[in-house]
């Protein structure tokens, strides 16, 4: 499926940046490989806290990918951390995880989250949500 890039990518920046933040390896593999396919450049976190660091550390981030269930921080406990700060509006964080009910998805999107994407799921999937987000063109 082709996509069309980042407006930031498709006018040669090479800076734009996904945060990942999943305890599975695995996962952050997948997710990380299709998002650099995309033209991000992906620095990934294994919880909340390794993400809020990571964060802290590289600084300007296009776009964060994040696990609801994780040890030490959960998903839902670093978004809302993430959105306390100041400026973190320009942040766009999609929600990646097995929880499908209503429930769970209403929670991560008001604890501020701006997408919410279910494993397992597609390339096309997550394009669809980066889409929605905004962050490629349809």
């Amino acid at each position: 499926m082709p996509v069309r890039q980042l407006n930031r990518i498709a006018d040669g920046e090479t800076n734009v940046r996904a945060l990942i933040v999943d305890d599975s390896k695995a996962m952050r593999s997948i997710v990380g490989r299709i998002v650099r396919e995309i033209g991000f450049e992906t620095f990934e976190a294994a919880n909340g806290r390794e993400g809020l660091a990571q964060l802290k550390s590289h600084g300007d981030v296009e776009l964060i990918l994040v696990d609801w269930n994780m040890p030490e921080m959960n998903g839902i406990e670093f978004l809302q951390a993430v959105r306390a700060q100041p400026g973190s509006s320009a942040f766009k964080m999609l929600m990646v995880t097995t929880a499908s009910d209503l429930v769970h998805i209403n929670t991560a999107l008001e604890a501020g989250a701006n997408e919410y994407l279910m494993k397992p799921f597609t390339k096309e999937a997550m394009v669809s949500k980066l889409q929605i987000l905004g962050i490629l063109e349809n």
